[in-house]
């Protein structure tokens, strides 16, 4: 049996695992929301499942592990460049949708943006009389050509565009609260594009699809983390989270701190939806989050911050004594007069806070509810 046969055999293999993964990752996010971007991811995968079957044959058939048909291989290839740049259309829509930006929000622009597949798809139906962009010869070899490297440059423009304004989001004060899932998604394209890069110069080593399946797959495990354990408005823990750290501490003890909870609760935050719209509620709780994240980052021990319900959030926080945490307490009224004066927002917004020190003896429940009497003794004085 050949080397040639013997590689196919493991492109194949490979290729093939490759697919099965993405293909459970589609069957797994099917029917669990209507929600566009995850249309959009789901349209993504099936670009790339196009993507991986048109690279397999390609190969494969020119490593004989196929009969090489010119023809058919001709047809692989264009197929192969087309889903190539679907599936990086459907990726910079996802994740245009994953960082909010208002260009999601106007069908128009996201159709004029596909304006990229398109010139690509032309490019395709043209070279099949031309050969400008690839052929195959006389002695039925696959050849690059001149125009070659258009195929590349018009798909990866998106990827490159929305992974660019990611990065640049990072550095934001305002994105504060994105920043943890802007990081992941300025670095998606990594290790696909090493992966690319290699299989470019080296087109027989079967790098692209594996990379891909796998940026892929933690893309999944990051949405479906964020289902169970992050609240989808300020992107902060939700209250199951809560628990879970509680019974951790039990396990975990500090001798040179002690845990505090924090009850934090925006004061006369129902006048705020119902003078100025629900809209405004929401970007006043993003900015209780961002001004608690900002507050918090300082602090050297460790931390948990989470959305307890409607405009009331928790921190669990490690402190050496109780003149740490007031200073944390100061440090997030400070955070927050600086973010509201950015905003330039049309009312005041201020937090009462109130904390009671953790021990192993007291359930969560009722440590909760000794900080919450604290709370409203706080928003007593302020009546």
């Amino acid at each position: 049996m050949g080397s040639d046969f013997l590689y196919s055999l493991l492109y194949l293999e490979v290729n093939v695992i490759s697919l099965v993964l993405v293909a459970l990752l589609h069957y797994k996010t099917s029917g669990l929301t209507k929600m566009v971007a995850q249309r959009n991811f789901a349209m993504a995968i099936d670009a790339q499942m196009v993507f991986f079957i048109s690279d397999t044959m390609c190969v494969t058939m020119y490593y004989g592990l196929f009969t090489y048909i010119p023809t058919i291989v001709f047809f692989f290839k264009t197929v192969y460049f087309l889903s190539t740049s679907l599936m990086c259309f459907y990726w910079f829509v996802y994740f245009e949708h994953l960082q909010g930006t208002s260009f999601v929000k106007d069908r128009k622009r996201v159709l004029m943006s596909s304006v990229l597949v398109w010139i690509t798809g032309l490019l395709l139906v043209v070279n099949i009389f031309t050969g400008m962009c690839f052929y195959i010869d006389d002695n039925d070899v696959y050849c690059r050509g001149p125009m070659f490297i258009l195929l590349y440059i018009f798909s990866y423009a998106y990827v490159f565009f929305t992974c660019s304004r990611a990065l640049v989001r990072m550095f934001k004060k305002q994105y504060y609260s994105q920043r943890r899932k802007l990081i992941k998604l300025a670095l998606f394209p990594v290790g696909p594009a090493i992966a690319g890069i290699i299989q470019f110069i080296n087109p027989a080593l079967p790098l692209a699809c594996a990379a891909l399946a796998f940026a892929t797959l933690i893309i999944y495990m990051d949405w479906t983390d964020e289902m169970i354990s992050v609240d989808p408005l300020t992107n902060l823990n939700n209250r199951k989270t809560i628990d879970h750290y509680y019974e951790m501490w039990h396990d975990d003890k500090d001798d040179n701190a002690s845990l505090y909870l924090l009850m934090v609760d925006a004061n006369k935050f129902k006048s705020i939806n119902d003078t100025y719209g629900h809209l405004q509620g929401d970007k006043a709780l993003i900015r209780i989050a961002d001004a608690m994240r900002l507050a918090i980052k300082g602090h050297h021990k460790r931390s948990l911050i989470a959305r307890y319900g409607g405009d009331e959030f928790v921190i669990l926080i490690w402190a050496e004594n109780e003149v740490a945490v007031q200073n944390i307490i100061a440090r997030i009224d400070r955070e927050l007069r600086k973010l509201n004066k950015e905003a330039n927002a049309p009312y005041d917004l201020t937090v009462s806070i109130g904390y009671e020190k953790a021990s192993p003896d007291i359930s969560l429940k009722d440590l909760i509810e000794n900080a919450d009497e604290h709370l409203y003794s706080e928003k007593a004085k302020l009546r």
